[in-house]
């Protein structure tokens, strides 16, 4: 469906309409939330809990989006789930943290350097021999560090497409940008990430 029909089709079906999007929607969110998550919060806040809550909220706020459409649905709906986040995050460890308008504007984690901590979680967490199970840590370390270098839209992008699987179009339209410089953008971040995987041995990407 086009961004136009979908609008339609909450205008005329309201709760019920954002309900099925919002199911249809539910695994690509949760595949956020999961990777986005304060490794803090793991075992004390569940996904779906988060996702609920944000239903919840959507269904509060829907008729702003109706009214004043300014992003898709999909990106609406990951903002609202972005801000619950930053929510729960406030609610379970504290302030300490970035504004959350800009937060929910660029997609960012709680906090700056949330997004090379999520990456490289990714990445450790596929390690399995005991070898490399026991060095974990100090390789996740590494990784931060060297995502620190690059530039931190470079890192969102990555994020965005490599492990929230958006569209070259929705990255574009989550970070404000043209879809011609998310994509350059992505393929420059993709060949950094690699050429840092291959200096850790036992590292692949997915």
């Amino acid at each position: 469906m086009t961004d136009e029909q979908i609008l339609e089709k909450l205008r005329q079906g309201g709760t019920d309409a954002l309900a099925e999007f919002y199911s249809e929607y539910h695994d690509r969110l949760w595949r956020m939330v999961h990777f986005r998550l304060d490794r803090r919060l793991r075992g004390r806040v569940d996904a779906d809990d988060i996702l609920q809550e944000a239903y919840l909220d959507a269904v509060d706020r829907i008729h702003h989006h109706i009214e004043n459409q300014q992003t898709s649905l999909f990106v609406w709906l990951r903002m609202v789930v972005c801000q619950t986040m930053v929510n729960v995050h406030r609610r379970h460890i504290g302030t300490g943290m970035r504004d959350a308008n800009r937060e929910v504007s660029i997609g960012h984690g709680p906090n700056q350097q949330a997004t090379s901590i999520c990456i490289a979680a990714q990445l450790v967490g596929s390690l399995t021999s005991p070898s490399h199970v026991a060095s974990r840590d100090e390789m996740a370390g590494q990784l931060e560090s060297a995502l620190e270098g690059m530039s931190e839209i470079d890192r969102e992008v990555l994020a965005l497409r490599h492990f929230e699987e958006l569209g070259n179009n929705e990255v574009a339209e989550v970070l404000g940008i043209q879809p011609k410089a998310a994509s350059v953008r992505y393929f420059r971040a993709l060949k950094r990430l690699k050429a840092i995987a291959e200096k850790l041995p036992g590292l692949n990407l997915p």
